[in-house]
């Protein structure tokens, strides 16, 4: 019988590492999406007409915060934050005003997604911090959209839900 105490005193360390293993791999995750995002805000940025301007200058400081935020947490749990690519290719070509509302919608999608992932792995104050980005990057989906979705961050929320951008080396679509 004394042995099943090791047995099980090893399966929690087991679990515990397993915890923490995926709450680093959601973290990267997130990271990864903001890195996308930011970049995705300088296309929108350049294309959105005047009268929101402010907002996608406001949305890309935000998504900057938390991509910095990320970092530190991904070196907080024993990682190396992953860098942003050189590029990354859009899931269509940005234009003009009203493709780059879409874009900025499609963003906030892709990264509420991610941050629904480090809700389910992250625990405590960390947990927190992924909902509130979740709850905000919703809200500005909903903003550029103007319309929600059911569950923002499910993968079963809209049929357009795609994965997050990808990095690329080549010159990206809708660039200016």
């Amino acid at each position: 019988m004394s042995g099943s105490g090791r047995t099980g005193a090893s399966g929690a360390r087991t679990r515990a590492a397993a915890k923490a293993s995926a709450e680093l791999t959601a973290a990267q995750a997130a990271l990864a999406a903001e890195h996308a995002a930011v970049y995705g805000y300088g296309v929108v940025g350049a294309r959105i007409g005047e009268a929101r301007q402010t907002e996608a200058r406001a949305a890309y400081d935000a998504h900057r915060a938390r991509r910095d935020e990320l970092a530190r947490t991904v070196r907080d749990l024993g990682g190396r934050p992953g860098p942003a690519a050189a590029a990354y290719e859009l899931p269509f070509t940005v234009p003009d005003a009203e493709s780059a509302l879409r874009l900025a919608a499609e963003l906030e999608d892709r990264v509420a997604g991610v941050y629904s992932d480090l809700v389910r792995a992250a625990g405590g104050d960390r947990r927190q911090a992924a909902a509130q980005a979740l709850r905000d990057a919703a809200v500005r989906a909903v903003r550029w959209r103007g319309e929600s979705v059911a569950f923002p961050g499910l993968a079963e929320r809209s049929a357009t839900a795609t994965t997050s951008a990808t990095p690329t080396s080549s010159r990206t679509t809708g660039q200016p």
